[in-house]
């Protein structure tokens, strides 16, 4: 006689309700993520004026009607590329147990970091840049990025004064000038990356250039921060 299927099994070679209710979000969230990669792109290539959700359509896994419904409008798209994108940079920060090395150490491992994060990510860049000229209007609709940064700040005060306690850092600078510092050094060589190559014929994407620049600006900072 045949075994009567309790509520959630499945029959043979089936699934599970809870299993196909899991494998549902696994693909909305699949979903949803090739739809911010495609849309990151397309904001940071064209702006949120150029960009068009119908090219964002073709180009993902999904269709226009379904990008709509993860996000609302264009408007929202562009936001939760903005807060991804942020996120992004200050979730590798948070993987860089910085509290664990000298307070020199620290400061250069977090320069590297944001150095090479900004190289390997302009569309994070351009996307800044967009803000910017938008003077920060949709910035200021996501509380939760300013929550973000204050991350970075907070670990950067604490490394400020793990120096200054042990003699290291002279400097009384404020934190939050010294990621504006550490920021533009990184930020500047990836913004005015094709103008500055043009005009004085240096390619910026160049290994040995980025090697030398990386040390650069960690030894200009360092220095800085040590004789005040």
């Amino acid at each position: 006689m045949a075994l009567e299927k309790q509520p959630g099994e499945s029959g043979a070679g089936g699934q599970t309700e809870s299993g196909k209710r899991a494998s549902g979000r696994g693909d909305a969230e699949v979903s949803r993520n090739n739809i911010l990669d495609i849309a990151t792109e397309e904001f940071a290539a064209n702006g949120l004026s150029g960009a068009r959700v119908d090219t964002i359509a073709e180009k993902t896994l999904t269709s226009k009607r379904m990008i709509y419904y993860h996000f609302g409008s264009k408007e929202g798209l562009y936001l939760a590329v903005l807060e991804r994108a942020y996120g992004g940079i200050r979730i590798v920060e948070g993987d860089l147990h910085l509290d664990e090395y000298s307070p020199e150490d620290a400061i250069r491992i977090l320069i590297g970091s944001t150095f090479d994060y900004q190289n390997d990510h302009p569309e994070f860049v351009r996307l800044v840049a967009i803000e910017n000229i938008h003077n920060a209007d949709h910035l200021k609709t996501l509380p939760v990025i300013a929550k973000l940064n204050a991350s970075v700040i907070d670990t950067i005060q604490r490394i400020l004064d793990r120096g200054r306690s042990d003699g290291t850092f002279k400097a009384a600078i404020d934190a939050t000038d010294l990621h504006m510092m550490i920021s533009s050094f990184c930020f500047f060589r990836v913004s005015n990356r094709h103008t500055f190559s043009t005009i004085f014929e240096r390619d910026l994407g160049d290994a040995v250039v980025l090697v030398r620049h990386r040390q650069l600006i960690q030894d200009m900072i360092v220095t800085y921060l040590k004789n005040g």
